[in-house]
């Protein structure tokens, strides 16, 4: 079987992480599509949204995307932040995969070699960059061509929700609205 995992904050989810979603599915030759919202970055010291909250989102946007996508609460039910090398594992076992695509942002690239276990995880995985911000990918990378400017931080910092999709945009504005005003 052949697996995509797609971790992320999602904080919030946006356009972006939308267009990847649609775009692995279109050009990943895979049997599943698991996103997993993280409960706390392993480079973060906190979150904005709660992690359920966050979950609820992802599961509101893509769980009834497509039958090979689960959107996967492993990680926030951790409560502690997860290394992405266990989430592989886990689903490798899971699903006893035979290909794993893991798929980062662009601007994940220069602190891959960061990452916990990142021998062990770059021997168990295909990475899948999605193209952001014009950053130069390898050409022996898979890439995923998006190419887009949105990042959640940036649509915290300004409050503005214009790339927040449809279904979940009331939500994920009154949330950061209402936390903003705390």
């Amino acid at each position: 079987m052949n697996i995509a995992i797609f971790g992320g904050s999602f904080d919030p989810p946006h356009l972006g992480h939308d267009m990847i979603v649609k775009e692995a599915l279109k050009s990943l030759n895979i049997n599943k599509l698991i996103i997993i919202p993280t409960f706390l970055s392993p480079f973060k010291s906190e979150f904005g949204a709660p992690p359920n909250l966050r979950l609820q989102w992802c599961r509101s946007l893509w769980e009834n995307l497509s039958t090979k996508i689960i959107v996967s609460d492993y990680e926030t039910s951790q409560n502690r932040a997860v290394a992405t090398i266990e989430s592989v594992i886990y689903f490798k076992n899971k699903f006893n995969a035979s290909r794993i695509y893991l798929i980062i942002g662009a601007d994940q690239l220069n602190s891959l070699h960061k990452w916990h276990r990142y021998d062990e995880l770059k021997a168990l995985v295909s990475f899948v960059v999605a193209c952001r911000d014009g950053i130069k990918i390898d050409e022996n990378l898979q890439k995923l061509d998006i190419n887009v400017k949105i990042s959640s931080s940036k649509i915290k910092s300004e409050l503005n929700f214009k790339h927040i999709p449809t279904a979940i945009l009331d939500s994920v504005e009154k949330f950061y609205k209402d936390k903003n005003a705390k």
